[in-house]
């Protein structure tokens, strides 16, 4: 019986134990409850960012009649080489305010055309040079406006011609003198005055010429809406 005892004790030792399962304990009394786990938000939860402050829409503005546009010429203009009809682009120098802002700013490119450029007449007249704004563009638009005209007159030429012309019948009146006495003087006369007509005539043409950054200064004939 003694051998018995030690077989028994081999053969409960080499039983595998059965594995220990733990259970969740709960929480103690008074503890505090653990925070449920963290879920994503559904689309009804989630909070709205505030939008951004959007800029109040500027009502409309009417630049009235009788407003100044005052501008600079972006290109030489003459009556040797332009015509009636011919266009032209000038920039404007001073901003255009209407009740205190500003609708059209400084550097604003504006369009118009000549209604006239003309040369002098032969031994009469003064070169002319007159034109009228037409448009504008500004932000990608353009506006359509209707302005005063301005007009630039040359000078005249009449002392000039009447030195042509009183040299030449002078001059001719001494060779006719020296050539057949008084008879010859007023044939002279006559034929050197027409002699310094002629020269007068040939040369007697004037022109205008207003060169780029020439300020000018036109008016509203009529309200531009903006």
């Amino acid at each position: 019986m003694i051998w018995i005892a030690p077989l028994l004790l081999a053969a409960g030792c080499s039983k595998q134990a059965p594995p220990v399962t733990t259970a969740q304990s709960a929480p103690a009394i008074g503890a505090p409850l653990a925070p449920p786990p963290a879920t994503a938000p559904s689309a009804a939860d989630r909070s709205v960012p505030d939008a951004e402050p959007v800029a109040p829409v500027r009502s409309d503005v009417t630049i009235p009649s009788g407003v100044a546009l005052r501008v600079r010429l972006d290109e030489t203009v003459s009556t040797r080489k332009n015509r009636a009809g011919d266009g032209f682009t000038a920039t404007l120098s001073r901003p255009v305010v209407v009740r205190g802002e500003t609708v059209i700013p400084a550097g604003t490119r504006f369009r118009g055309h000549l209604t006239q450029a003309a040369e002098s007449g032969r031994l009469k007249g003064r070169p002319v040079l007159a034109m009228t704004l037409d448009s504008f563009q500004m932000n990608g638009r353009e506006f359509r406006l209707r302005t005063s005209g301005v007009e630039r007159v040359g000078p005249a030429h009449k002392k000039r011609n009447a030195l042509f012309i009183g040299g030449g019948a002078g001059l001719g009146a001494a060779i006719g003198a020296i050539a057949g006495g008084g008879k010859g003087a007023a044939i002279g006369a006559l034929a050197g005055g027409g002699a310094g007509t002629a020269g007068a005539a040939a040369t007697g043409v004037e022109q205008l010429t207003l060169p780029a950054e020439t300020p000018l200064a036109f008016t509203l004939r009529g309200p531009v809406e903006m």
